[in-house]
């Protein structure tokens, strides 16, 4: 994004089918990638969420108030070429799965772990093939090696466009079985990120909010419900 220019210098936006995809055009001339590549994504909707970001620019080019280009860069540039690499790294947090790590005490942080984390536990069991083993403490126990090579083949299947979304679903909520299933329409990312926050939620009942947490929370929690308009965007009405 460093690379684009500080000023706009293009009229007119246009979204259009072309092989392979679909791309965006500023003036007739195709969006490129920092790096350069050209920029072709799979879907209709994708592509026309870029042209209002690209349309919405004023005298200056703003690249922070532009997430859905911003997330097709780094799926080409980045994903695209190490998507094995990437897979390999969300993969493992199935290994270490936020859902799987309870508290032991108090009774109160207890029950609402259970009562959120192990329907999600069951869900991974039954729809995904992947049952977990439930640990207390933070200390790492390894999961099941067949559990694991389940997930990774579940992360595999995703495109470079979709892992790109997947990778702020997982990284986000610290938990693979979350992150999936927003992808399968389970959760949403709202209800995810509750989820993920029942630690987080229980200390500031007790001690409390802490204004830059509080800051810093609203950021992480944007960019997921970003990942997963993003996702959802790449799986709109593909192109042949």
């Amino acid at each position: 994004m460093s690379e684009w220019a500080a000023k706009r210098f293009w009229e007119n936006v246009t979204a259009d089918e072309v092989e392979g995809g679909f791309a965006v055009h500023l003036d007739g001339r195709p969006v490129r990638t920092p790096l350069k590549a050209p920029v072709v994504v799979p879907t209709r909707a994708m592509a026309e969420a870029m042209k209002a970001e690209w349309d919405a620019q004023g005298e200056k080019i703003d690249p922070l108030s532009m997430p859905v280009t911003r997330a097709v860069n780094a799926a080409l540039d980045k994903v695209a070429t190490q998507h094995a690499e990437v897979v390999d790294m969300l993969a493992a947090y199935g290994d270490s799965d936020l859902l799987c790590y309870r508290a032991d005490s108090p009774e109160g942080l207890v029950r609402k772990q259970a009562e959120g984390w192990d329907p999600m536990v069951d869900w991974s069991a039954t729809a995904l093939g992947a049952p977990l083993q439930l640990r207390t403490g933070v200390m790492h126990k390894p999961q099941a090696p067949e559990t694991l090579t389940t997930l990774r083949r579940h992360v595999a299947g995703f495109d470079a466009f979709e892992l790109t979304a997947f990778h702020d679903l997982v990284a986000i909520t610290g938990s693979l079985i979350l992150g999936l299933a927003v992808t399968r329409g389970e959760l949403d990312a709202d209800k995810a990120w509750t989820l993920s926050r029942i630690d987080e939620d229980w200390q500031m009942a007790q001690w409390g909010a802490d204004e830059d947490a509080e800051a810093q929370a609203a950021l992480k929690k944007r960019d997921l419900l970003r990942a997963e308009v993003f996702y959802h965007l790449g799986a709109q009405d593909r192109a042949d």
